[in-house]
Formats: structure tokens, sequence, C-alpha cells
């Protein structure tokens, strides 16, 4: 079926967005019966996000609930509105809660000088975690300070919403989005800079050095069914990690991840997105004691995503039957880098025709990383434009994780699938926000 797509690039030259009826190999799509893509739905086969009555957001929503916002505060007021009618909320412009800055969510009192003070190796060990700190003391007023932030910057998604953003630079700046216990939302057109903790804890217990938790991902897909997440652009944008600082000889670590899925999400399909440099990016399932809401859900779709500059976790799974397509993974020279596939309890992982694209020193013996014993399947990928794989490759150079190989299952529901020889030339031209409108 044929979808219209506005392309950015291709169409810099052109005076607004003009509606390209085009044929794409697997543009996941949107039915294309009208031009309006709030009103647009994720098409019959899409991935896990199709299965049963599929996700049509909030494309059937009555004019007086159709919602254009400039600013958080008329972002969640649309969220607000009373009632599980559709509802299509489209942000024209960057809509920012931290606009003010983090000083804004500072309790009274609080002071981060003192804060390292108390508790640094020297002064508090490492042997004692701080929970149970007084309210008035520093860990006290970091606490509520982070309590101040959690109420502004996380807005709750109700069910058989669409969120999209109009035109080629709409987005959220340090917000959370929050899908949380519903059914039925699409996200599409966005680029989304990730929420950065301005109160991150010290744990001197985690590890044995210590380290610096933090909190809120860009989106959150908690105990939901049916979300399509499409044409995004999630990056750490502005504060990449580079740029954070040192303390206790551990980095300031501000940011959380990108994407999760978590406590027995359901039917997901994220599509044509860009992650962009970021660490820990997309979580599928967040612990191994969680089996009592996890398993048999979790069932996620990756298909036609550029994972560019991303660390690890792209995507981590845990119990979960994931099917991932058709995506191109860009590590650049000198970049960080861990894992792409992270192998977890009880996961189905099953990987094809994906693209990766490696820089000398980086063996494709790392896109793979062993958690847990759970078999999955990694077949017809490519890495600079050759087959490889990459268990065999895993299992040669890393013997002590060896992966087994069958994830016991077959995708069925996918639109049509590219070579991916092709992969990194369609992905990368048409992936992100600004290619549709």
């Amino acid at each position: 079926m044929n979808t219209y797509v506005c392309h950015a690039r291709v169409t810099a030259s052109l005076v607004g967005c003009t509606a390209l009826v085009l044929a794409l190999t697997g543009t996941t799509a949107a039915q294309a019966h009208t031009r309006d893509p709030g009103r647009q739905t994720l098409a019959a086969g899409d991935g896990w996000a199709s299965e049963g009555a599929g996700t049509t957001g909030g494309s059937a929503a009555t004019a007086d609930r159709v919602y254009t916002v400039a600013t958080w505060a008329e972002f969640r007021a649309a969220l607000a509105v009373a009632g599980t009618a559709p509802r299509i909320i489209k942000v024209r412009g960057t809509v920012d809660p931290v606009a003010e800055g983090c000083a804004a969510f500072q309790a009274p009192g609080y002071d981060f000088a003192a804060y390292l003070e108390k508790y640094s190796p020297e002064s508090w060990g490492l042997d004692t975690d701080l929970s149970g700190e007084p309210a008035d003391s520093p860990e006290g007023l970091r606490a509520a300070s982070a309590a101040n932030q959690d109420k502004v910057i996380k807005a709750n998604v109700p069910a058989n919403t669409t969120i999209i953003g109009v035109g080629e630079n709409a987005g959220i700046r340090g917000g959370s989005l929050q899908i949380k216990g519903v059914d039925n939302v699409i996200v599409r057109n966005l680029t989304i800079e990730a929420p950065l903790d301005c109160f991150p804890q010290w744990d001197p217990t985690d590890t044995a050095t210590g380290a610096w938790n933090s909190e809120y991902d860009a989106v959150a897909v908690h105990g939901s069914t049916h979300v399509w997440i499409d044409h995004n652009t999630l990056t750490d944008g502005r504060y990449p990690d580079s740029t954070l600082p040192t303390y206790f000889g551990e980095v300031y670590q501000q940011h959380d991840g990108l994407l999760d899925v978590v406590r027995g999400a359901n039917y997901v399909t994220a599509s044509w997105n860009s992650f962009q440099d970021h660490d820990k990016t997309l979580l599928i399932g967040n612990s191994d004691s969680a089996a009592a809401d996890d398993a048999g859900k979790l069932k996620v779709t990756l298909h036609h995503n550029l994972f560019d500059g991303i660390v690890e976790r792209a995507p981590r799974v845990r119990f979960g039957q994931v099917d991932v397509y058709n995506n191109h993974f860009v590590v650049g020279e000198g970049q960080s880098y861990s894992y792409s596939f992270g192998v977890g309890i009880s996961s189905q992982l099953y990987a094809e025709k994906n693209a990766f694209s490696l820089p000398d020193g980086i063996s494709p013996a790392k896109t793979l990383k062993k958690w847990s014993e759970a078999p999955l399947t990694a077949q017809k990928n490519y890495v600079n434009g050759a087959p490889v794989d990459l268990i065999a490759v895993h299992n040669a150079e890393i013997p002590a994780e060896t992966l087994q190989s069958g994830a016991g299952w077959t995708p069925t529901l996918r639109t049509k699938v590219d070579s991916p020889r092709a992969v990194p030339g369609i992905v990368d031209h048409r992936a992100g926000a600004g290619e549709i409108c």
C-alpha cells in the first residue's frame, strides 16, 4: 500500500512539506487512507504491535480531541484531558520542561558541595548505602530535589493516543514519556533529547568502587500493549556522556535509557527511528526476577532503525520474543562500544538481515553479549558489506560466553524485508524525525 512520506533531506528545497506518494521498501507504516500523519495507523503485519486488533492510536479522534501544543504545559494538559476516547496531540516546535535549568528543582537547603563532602569514599566509605538518611541530610535534600524534577518532567500518556511532531523540527527536550499500563499508543516524528537527571544518587555499594545512578528514560513503555514508536530521533543531544563530569573517580551519570520496554509490556513495534550518541539505549525486560510479569510477554519488533554512536543495549533482552531485522548499527572510530545485542534470561532474540558498520579494531564478535543461557537466531547479517555469522564469530573469539543458536520461533509479522546489503543506504536516509509530515 502506498504511504505518504515527507523526506526532509530530499525535499529541503521545497516550500513546506510535500506529500510524496511512495511505494517504499518496508516503509512502516501507515495506512494511506489519509494525508494527515496524525491519523495514520500501523499497517497490518508490521511487527508485534500489529498483533490482534493492531495499533491505531488516536487516529479516530473527533475534532474536539485534536490538540496542537507548543509548550510543555500545553502538552501535559492535552494528555490530562479526561477520558480514553481517541486523541491526537500535535507538537509544534520544541517543548522543554527543564527550560529554567536544574536550579528550579532544588529543594531549599540543597548543596551539592555538601553532598560530595559527606558521602565521599574517604568520609563515608564504600560499605553502606545512603538509604535511611534523614530528610535534612544532603541525601534527603537530594531526594527531595529529585522528586521535584520527577513531578515536572514525566508525562503520562493515556490509551488511544497519537503523539506526533508537526513538520521537521518538532521535539521534546528533557521530558520523559511514560506509556504506563495503557493500550494503543503511537509516538511519531519527534526529536527527543534524553532527560538529564539533575540529581543522580551516589551508591557506594554499587560495584567495588561505587557508582552514580540516574533516573528517567526518554520513552518508557511499562506494562502497556500495542505501542508503535516510529520515525523519531532519540539522542543525548546537547549533553553526551563525554561532557559529564567525574566525582569520586566515577562518571556523574545523568542519563538512563532512550527506550525501555518493561514490566509485562507487550506488542510493541519500533520502526524507522534514529538512536544516537547514548550508552544504555534500549532495554527489553528490566529484571531477571520479573518472570511473573514478563514471561510470555515483551514481544517487540525493531526494524529499519539506525543505531549510531550507541555503546550498548541495542537491545538487551530478557524473556521476550524480540524480532530485530533490517537495522543499521554504526560504531564510530574511537567510540566507546560494548555490544549491540544483549542475550538475557529466557530471551528469544531473532536477529536477521541487519547491517553493521564497524571500524578497524572492533570485531563482529563484540556485537553479541551473553548475560544468561538463552538461545538466539542471528542469521544473514552483514558487517561492513559482507555476510558474517555473528554467533560463530562470537563463539570462536569469546569461548567463555558460548551462545546457542536457534531462538525456537520464527517471526511472521513483517512487511517487506530488505537485503542487508541495501540496509545502510535505506535506513540512513529515511530513519529519524523529520521524515514524515
